[in-house]
């Protein structure tokens, strides 16, 4: 059963990220999202604590609406409730996770959707135009990372409307080491009394230097320039975020059809960003098929009201029939 479903889910992904679509019905959209609680991460088990990490619960998520889906990339515009995001076809994507007794999560509210505008204040209308990957937020300051026609973009951010005019930055690394589809899958913004000073970081997918090593950047600041993440086996980096410490949480990809799907957590010292460097990951959680997960594509970090450190994950579903929107969230036990 298991070696059917990661056959499936295996060949599904290779379709959808073939596909070439993008947001093509315009106007904001509110639609109800229907969430199943997920209670156990390890499939037939009852566990709960994986390393450093504990199971906090999780949520698929269905809709009558077929935009839902693509979820690239998101942040909590609060302490675990509001959030906002970036959809690989073109969309802005916002709404509230709604907690039970304990803090975890139980369903979702005022989900809504928006297509992404250019500098024009015209909607992208092809998928090269608008595959969105990475986002960060400094308030309602948001910064966008594409792939394909790669660029990183700023703007202001209405949350409620979902409407902001993207204004392009200067790359950080050279157009040239961009691979197609392949490029800025992270953007993250470091705590202030972190290591990088409060800079934010962009990180490609698979976008290799001559050693091998996946480029990534420090946007400014004193550490300011180009460093690089060693890769490790078969995985591709598809998003991260910063620890309250200044440590670097990153989320990881494997897709072959030799050993299916696979995501990890791979957390790399904040102290050892800076330019030139090669950095290593340390592995903080490994799940296959055996577990519950799909296509992990965003991440955010945040706190609690008890000050404990979370972690969650989005996945893309690439609007397939044959894979889940999940939402899955994580307790850093240290």
């Amino acid at each position: 059963m298991v070696i059917m479903r990661r056959f499936l889910l295996t060949t599904s992904l290779a379709i959808g990220l073939a596909a070439d679509t993008a947001a093509q019905d315009l106007g904001l959209q509110h639609f109800d999202v229907s969430a199943s609680i997920i209670e156990n991460f390890k499939i037939g088990s009852t566990e709960t604590n994986f390393g450093r990490l504990q199971f906090v619960g999780g949520l698929e998520m269905t809709a009558s609406a077929r935009n839902l889906g693509g979820l690239s990339a998101f942040r909590f515009l609060g302490a675990g409730g509001k959030f906002a995001g970036v959809a690989d076809t073109g969309f802005w994507f916002a709404g509230t996770v709604i907690r039970d007794a304990n803090g975890g999560p139980a369903g979702i509210a005022d989900f809504r959707m928006n297509p992404m505008l250019d500098q024009d204040g015209d909607a992208y209308r092809k998928k090269w135009e608008s595959d969105a990957e990475g986002m960060l937020a400094r308030g309602n300051d948001i910064t966008v990372s594409f792939e394909r026609e790669h660029r990183i973009s700023s703007g202001t951010l209405d949350p409620d409307l979902l409407t902001v005019r993207l204004k392009d930055e200067t790359l950080p690394v050279p157009a040239r080491e961009l691979r197609n589809n392949k490029g800025f899958e992270t953007l993250a913004l470091s705590p202030e009394n972190g290591p990088l000073e409060g800079a934010a970081v962009a990180v490609t997918e698979r976008s290799l230097s001559k050693k091998g090593d996946i480029f990534a950047a420090v946007l400014s600041g004193p550490k300011k320039g180009i460093f690089y993440v060693a890769r490790d086996g078969a995985f591709d980096i598809t998003d991260g975020d910063f620890l309250p410490n200044g440590d670097l949480l990153l989320l990881e990809r494997r897709f072959n059809m030799a050993d299916g799907i696979a995501m990890r957590l791979a957390l790399v010292k904040g102290g050892d960003i800076e330019p030139g460097a090669t950095v290593v990951g340390e592995t903080l959680l490994d799940a296959d098929l055996g577990y519950q997960i799909d296509n992990m594509e965003a991440l955010d970090v945040w706190q609690d009201e008890g000050g404990a450190t979370r972690v969650t994950l989005l996945s893309d579903d690439n609007h397939s029939i044959l894979q889940r929107n999940l939402l899955l969230e994580f307790k850093l036990l240290d």
